[in-house]
């Protein structure tokens, strides 16, 4: 029935969702960058904001990209996509390890960041 049919596009929704994300997901983005020529992060009015607050970081990125800021940079991409997909998750699994692997994404942009402007 449909909503069989509904529980299973759940699930093949979420699968997709979870292969973006964590570990797995942030080797794939600096892949696909570098596969497209991508900066990995262009300093710019961007990265002052990004460095010093990157768990807060949305508003920052959606104003920048309202300014037409967006550079492509596989940075970028974490804010355009990747963190948002934890609030998108359709099943109870789903949601418990996109959490996690939310949490681990915040930890590496903090872990990014840090090194980034280390000779600063």
């Amino acid at each position: 029935g449909i909503n069989a049919e509904y529980g299973v596009l759940s699930i093949v929704q979420d699968a997709d969702r979870l292969d973006a994300i964590g570990a797995l997901g942030i080797a794939r983005c600096f892949s696909f960058g570098g596969s497209k020529h991508r900066p990995l992060l262009t300093p710019s009015s961007l990265v002052t904001p990004l460095m010093s607050d990157p768990v807060n970081a949305e508003a920052i990125r959606k104003e920048e990209q309202s300014k037409g800021a967006n550079n492509g940079a596989s940075i970028n991409h974490f804010y355009e996509k990747l963190l948002k997909l934890k609030d998108l998750m359709k099943t109870r699994s789903g949601k418990e390890v996109a959490e996690e692997r939310h949490k681990f994404m915040l930890t590496f942009l903090s872990q990014f960041f840090s090194e980034w402007n280390a000779d600063s």
